[in-house]
Formats: structure tokens, C-alpha cells, sequence
């Protein structure tokens, strides 16, 4: 059974339902019980129109729940409309839900939890699996996305900003479980690039595909953080790197900037350079002075020293690194590092064993530890 099909038809059959006369939330409940029964029945026995399957399924479900709970007047006229059974009509409802679920009464985390649910069609135990939490957790997060969308007039969709940013946090939560998240991402995001040919959402997707092409090589033996210059770039996927910088062409090309294109055009460039020593530092402080335009981040202005650090030496990004906030999370770990390449290996060291103190990641507090660890050993050999 294909279970990439299976999810993507979640979307439209939960449109079908709502133009039937279904609330979304119990529309979405009934397709996730369609989807357990597809996944009992589907491997002996499949569909030969597997949306049209999951539509008369979980149509039933839906009007089994009206009636054991003695629904209102208006269910019942809509039980009693039930359409006959056939074909359904070929309409995506994908992009409907990426804007339902970014809705603005609902915050990141449930955004992101009913994203995965309507949109990627995952089941509550495989999103809890891929976030490595108890399912009960996941389970409240929609339970609470579903209420606060109840009763709502559903014509203040989120926008687009904050569908791109649900996105970019699924991608962002890693690797886990039955589901790959970033690939589910990757997955949700060309669907949003191709449905609205939106250069934003085109540049999220070239970013994702940049990102996702050095997963093989970003960590080692145990789960070791490997830092992008010391990453083995024959690792790299190739194919991906080509098809992102492709896609962020045509994006740029359109001449709409946006946070997600000048973060893909940095990630290209590190892509595209054959060695760390290599690199072209100079046009990826001139994109970070874009993105840092664009959006006054202190995280950017934190990454724009260090950029600072490598293409005009590390006193004068220690400097930009000045003008950052040093309560930002990894302000010590980037002093520390830049600090280690101005030759003050003592300080340096010091404040990599801070920095791994405030890690937010066991695999980051290991990494900072074993190079506060190799300063001091170098500076007890010398």
C-alpha cells in the first residue's frame, strides 16, 4: 500500500465532507477513521478508487457519529442529503487547509500538530512518534486546535507568512518515528509552492531541499554534530542541491524577496562551494545584510557576525558580534568560535564550556564540550 497516496488524499476527502455539511473538526475525525480502516483492508483487499473509498468511508463515519449523538436538525437534513454513491468530483482542497490550519486564534504548536493531521495525513501516535512525545500530548495539542476552531466563521484564514513559517517548523523538528518530518515537509511545501506559485513558498522549498541535502553528512558515529566545514561534501546529495538552486533561480528571478529566498540564496552558496576554505563569505554577508533588512532578527544579526568573522577576519566579526544582544541563545558559542580563530585559545575554550552549559540539544552541549576539551589540551601541549 502506498502510503504517501493515502496521505495525500487526506486533504480532499476532508473537503468533501465540509461541503457535505461537516463541521471541520468532525470531518477530520471522521477521515482518521477511515484512514485506520484503509490501513486494515487496503493490503488484502485495495480500492480501485481509493478517494472515492475514503470519501463513502468516512462519510459513514461521520453520519454514525450524527446519529448516535442525536444530532441537531440541520445534521440530520444533512443525513438525509446524503449524495449517491460514485466517482467524486477531482477538487483540491490542500490549499484550503494549509491556510485553515495556520487560522490566527491558533498558536505554532497547534498549528503545526493539525497541519500534520489534515494537510499530512498522519495519525496522532506517528506525529507524537516523530516529535518523540507521549501521544496523549500530541492528542491535546489537536483536541485544543479543534476547539478553538469550533463554532469560528472559517473566512479568516492565516496567511501566507504563516502557513511558510508552520511549514518551516516541521521541517525543522528533525528526524524520528514512522515519519521523516523534514521529508513530510519537503512534501507539504512543493504541494504550496505549485498550488500558489508563490516565489516565498518557492524559496522555503529550496531552502528545505539545500538543508535536507547535507542530512547524510551532518552528524557522525553516535549521533556526533558534524559542523558544516567539517562535513564530508561527498556525502552531499547533489541532485537535491541541484534542484534547490534551480527552484531559487526562478524565484529570485521574479523579484520579490523575501526572508525564505535570501536564506536559500546563503545555503546555496555554501552548497556550491567544492571546500569550507572555499567558500564565498563575501556575497553571504551581502545576503545576510538582506535578510537582516528583511526581518531585524537578532538571530541573523548574531550569524551576520560570524559571516563578518570569516570574510574580514575574526576581530572585526568579534566586533559585529558586540552589537548582538549576549543573552541571544549560541552568543558564547560564537564568541567562543571566533575567539578560538583570533588565537585566544584560553578564553575560548572558557566560553565553550558555558555555551554547552545553555545547549539546547545534547548532541550541541557534546559538540561544545569536546571543543573546550580540544582547546585546553592544545593549550596544555603548547
Amino acid at each position: 500500500m502506498n502510503d504517501t497516496l493515502l496521505r495525500e488524499l487526506v486533504p480532499a476527502v476532508i473537503g468533501v465532507l465540509v461541503r457535505r455539511g461537516a463541521e471541520f473538526a468532525a470531518a477530520e475525525d471522521a477521515v482518521q477513521e477511515a484512514l485506520i480502516r484503509a490501513l486494515e483492508t487496503w493490503p488484502g483487499d485495495p480500492p480501485r478508487d481509493p478517494k472515492g473509498w475514503l470519501v463513502a468511508t468516512a462519510w459513514r463515519k461521520f453520519l454514525d457519529a450524527v446519529r448516535s449523538e442525536s444530532a441537531r436538525q440541520r445534521r440530520e437534513l444533512a443525513v438525509e442529503a446524503e449524495p449517491a454513491p460514485g466517482s467524486v468530483a477531482a477538487t483540491d482542497d490542500t490549499l484550503w487547509l494549509y491556510f485553515l490550519c495556520a487560522h490566527p486564534s491558533l498558536s505554532p504548536g497547534t498549528a503545526v500538530a493539525l497541519t500534520l493531521r489534515a494537510v499530512g495525513g498522519l495519525t496522532t501516535r506517528q506525529i507524537a512518534a516523530a516529535y518523540l512525545v507521549p501521544e496523549a500530548t500530541i492528542a491535546q495539542r489537536i483536541s485544543r486546535a479543534k476547539r478553538q476552531l469550533a463554532g469560528l466563521p472559517l473566512d479568516r484564514p492565516g496567511d501566507p507568512g504563516t502557513v511558510l513559517r508552520v511549514l518551516y517548523l516541521v521541517f525543522n523538528e528533525g528526524y524520528g518515528g514512522d515519519v521523516d518530518l523534514a521529508a513530510e515537509a519537503i512534501r507539504l511545501t512543493r504541494q504550496l509552492a505549485a498550488a500558489t506559485g508563490d516565489p516565498e513558498a518557492a524559496g522555503l522549498l529550496a531552502l528545505m531541499l539545500l538543508h535536507h541535502a547535507r542530512r547524510a553528512s551532518r552528524t557522525g558515529p553516535g549521533g556526533r554534530l558534524v559542523p558544516l566545514a567539517e562535513q564530508d561534501r561527498s556525502r552531499w546529495d547533489t541532485a537535491l542541491i541541484a534542484e534547490g538552486v534551480e527552484i531559487l533561480q526562478a524565484a529570485l528571478a521574479r523579484d520579490r524577496l523575501g526572508e525564505y529566498q535570501a536564506q536559500a540564496a546563503i545555503a546555496a552558496l555554501h552548497a556550491d562551494a567544492p571546500s569550507a576554505a572555499e567558500t564565498d563569505w563575501v556575497q553571504i554577508v551581502e545576503w545576510y545584510d538582506e535578510l537582516l533588512g528583511l526581518t531585524g532578527s537578532p538571530v541573523v544579526r548574531l550569524n551576520r557576525a560570524v559571516a563578518i568573522g570569516e570574510a574580514d577576519g575574526p576581530r572585526a566579526g568579534l566586533a559585529e558580534l558586540d552589537k548582538v544582544d549576549p543573552a541571544l541563545p549560541r552568543h558564547q558559542a560564537a564568541r567562543a568560535y571566533l575567539l578560538e580563530r583570533a588565537g585566544e585559545r584560553e578564553r575560548a575554550a572558557e566560553l565553550y564550556a558555558e555555551a554547552a552549559h545553555l545547549a539546547a540539544s545534547l548532541a550541541e552541549r557534546d559538540h561544545l564540550t569536546r571543543a573546550a576539551a580540544r582547546l585546553r589540551g592544545n593549550s596544555e601541549l603548547s
